[in-house]
């Protein structure tokens, strides 16, 4: 099961390094013979945001590609997935360029309704989006790099939001269900590592309480309970079978409750925990009654990402998004106590910038900022492995340039460049991409500008030839 934590919770009380700055950089020391041998270091992506083709091969509209294009001004370019950088005609190439990388693993999603276009599985199967996937999962293998494959990205098939509400109906688990049984069934010869759920909190809360995407000692137990609210409505019934006390209590009668054959059912229920970690924030308790009851509110906690007009970190390309890599640690140390000690991958770990169309492409690619923000996070990473932690793998976000959902393409977040301009979606390694190949070929050095310059004309030469 996949977890976010994108916003974990921090008692406004609590130490943090340099009052929030972020460390020098310059003096992290990190490498890859600091983690076990057969230790998964990777990159990630998802469906929607790299595939393109969404009316290839027989796929079905999915609720993302309804709500991009008939409410464009949901996101803040206007733009959409609909070709997104073309993975789905150029995977070929994007594995070549992973086994280039040093990739041992790679994380993708596996499209819904590109499988089952229409949502059920007495709809039909698309043979083209097996062919698809058999296709990626094939040529990942032959590079050497193991596949690890999300069942659910985001991207519900538009016709069960329209039948019944998608997951505001009990009738999504049978056909959910159905199409976790077609993607086992089809591609579980090869692939062994699966992640059920991708950030379950941001696609509840973003959806559906939000609405930016379709469908002291109080202030201590208001971190608690802000984590609570956000990890733990996940984790807790998986590794307990019941909510966290703090949501039974706060919520109340609101709040479902599982029957006794839900509860053995979903009690110990996973393998590993997945953890999408990006940023943290500080949590104080909220004392001022609310108008009306929601999820939004029934924490009572309020969060911040500053503490006496101090920043947790250094702001990046997101106004969400504070680079705290000591978090990182501190989340990793609390889950090893609060849940049994589980085996955990970090299934995302990335950083944005602005894309600044201005900018020269020789400069686009020189993101020190991006090799600083993974060496930090993996050094926090591995002193939590240190304590006792029990993580097994690494990737990062993103593989590549791409849709970012609400922020369209205003962002990027890839170690690969993506030229949107170009009509060929053309893929140069940025810097970071440079100091990953150094990394886990165990030279952990920053690139120079100069490598960079020699890794884009390499690359075009390639494509020329």
């Amino acid at each position: 099961m996949d977890v976010q934590s994108d916003l974990l919770m921090i008692t406004s009380t609590d130490e943090s390094p340099a009052n929030g700055q972020v460390g020098s950089y310059t003096e992290t020391k990190i490498k890859r013979s600091d983690f076990p041998e057969d230790f998964a270091f990777g990159a990630a992506t998802s469906a929607y945001q790299i595939e393109g083709g969404w009316n290839a091969g027989r796929k079905g509209m999915s609720n993302w590609d309804v709500f991009t294009q008939k409410q464009p001004g949901g996101i803040s370019d206007g733009s959409n997935g609909c070709v997104a950088i073309d993975h789905y005609n150029m995977f070929r190439e994007d594995v070549a360029l992973m086994k280039r990388l040093g990739l041992n693993s790679y994380r993708f999603s596996i499209s819904w309704p590109r499988i089952l276009p229409g949502g059920s599985l007495c709809t039909g199967v698309s043979k083209e989006g097996i062919q698809f996937y058999n296709d990626l999962i094939d040529a990942l293998l032959a590079a050497g790099i193991e596949p690890y494959a999300t069942i659910f990205h985001w991207d519900v098939p538009q016709c069960l939001e329209e039948e019944y509400g998608g997951f505001l109906s009990k009738k999504i688990v049978k056909d959910f269900c159905e199409f976790a049984e077609i993607c086992f069934w089809e591609f579980g010869d090869r692939v062994k590592h699966w992640i059920t759920l991708n950030e379950p909190w941001s696609f509840s809360v973003s959806g559906y309480a939000i609405g930016t995407f379709p469908p002291n000692r109080e202030d201590q137990d208001a971190a608690t309970r802000g984590n609570d609210f956000m990890l733990g409505w996940f984790v807790e019934p998986i590794v307990t079978g019941d909510y966290p006390e703090s949501m039974i209590t706060n919520v109340g009668d609101r709040l479902p409750k599982f029957t006794e054959k839900e509860e053995k059912l979903v009690k110990g229920s996973y393998d590993f925990l997945g953890i999408n970690y990006y940023t943290a924030n500080y949590a104080a308790n909220e004392t001022t009654k609310p108008t009306t009851d929601s999820y939004l509110t029934d924490s009572h906690v309020q969060p911040s990402y500053e503490r006496n007009k101090v920043p947790i970190g250094a702001k990046a390309g997101s106004d969400w998004l504070y680079i705290v890599p000591w978090g990182i640690q501190k989340l990793m140390l609390d889950m090893k106590k609060r849940y049994n000690d589980p085996i955990i991958y970090i299934t995302e770990n990335g950083v944005d910038e602005v894309n600044d169309k201005s900018l020269a492409s020789t400069r686009a690619l020189s993101d020190e900022m991006r090799i600083h923000y993974h060496q930090e996070h993996l050094y926090n990473l591995k002193q939590a492995m240190n304590q006792g932690v029990n993580v097994k793998g690494y990737f990062i976000w993103s593989l590549f340039d791409n849709f970012e959902w609400a922020a369209g393409y205003s962002v990027r977040f890839g170690i690969i460049y993506i030229n949107f301009e170009d009509g060929r979606f053309t893929r140069l390694p940025k810097s970071s991409a440079v100091w990953w190949r150094n990394f886990l070929s165990k030279k952990a050095v920053i690139p120079s500008q100069k490598e960079v310059e020699k890794s884009e004309e390499r690359r075009k030469r390639l494509r020329s030839g």
